[in-house]
């Protein structure tokens, strides 16, 4: 709908300089199209399993692993031609990124309570739809991390929330404000 072309990946093998699977699948790149992949093609995974490119057939003696540095492989043919591998077929996202572990710690505790929060729903409250996290939700993520920076907050005092028009225990944005 972009404009993009929706082609098979044995269609444009030969052609491509990157190819990303994102399907959760089993073997959506095969040695077959590592094969014909051209010389330096990148290949990773981004989808939901660590089989979405089959790297066992890969693992052979006629094909030479030279690894350049952590997380980045070129797998070289006999006749020299080579494909650049990340992650050694792993999740590229997971395997290879730079996230710091604190915002991964943000992350997994608001969507645990998130979890929380559709599991203990009594039955009919959440439909399939997409919904906002409530500010309350994240406001409270937020201050289970504080100690990590050895961050205190000063609450409000009656008169302070009364003049800002909120409750002394938040939430402390408006609903329509994104953090």
């Amino acid at each position: 709908m972009d404009g993009h072309r929706v082609v098979t990946l044995n269609e444009v093998i030969r052609s491509v300089d990157v190819v990303v699977t994102a399907t959760g699948n089993k073997n959506v790149v095969t040695r077959e199209h590592m094969d014909r992949m051209k010389n330096g093609c990148i290949v990773c995974n981004m989808g939901h399993s660590n089989s979405e490119i089959d790297v066992n057939s890969i693992h052979t003696p006629e094909l030479r692993w030279e690894t350049v540095r952590s997380q980045v492989d070129h797998i070289i043919w006999p006749d020299g031609r080579m494909i650049i591998l990340l992650a050694e077929g792993r999740l590229v996202n997971m395997s290879c990124s730079t996230v710091p572990s604190f915002v991964v710690s943000v992350a997994a505790a608001t969507q645990a309570l998130a979890l929380i929060e559709l599991y203990n729903a009594v039955q009919g409250r959440y439909k399939s739809d997409v919904y906002l996290l409530p500010k309350k939700m994240d406001e409270y993520v937020a201050s289970l991390h504080l100690p990590t920076f050895d961050a205190h907050l000063t609450e409000l005092s009656d008169e302070q929330a009364k003049y800002l028009g909120l409750n002394r225990s938040g939430p402390f944005k408006p609903n329509y404000y994104r953090y």
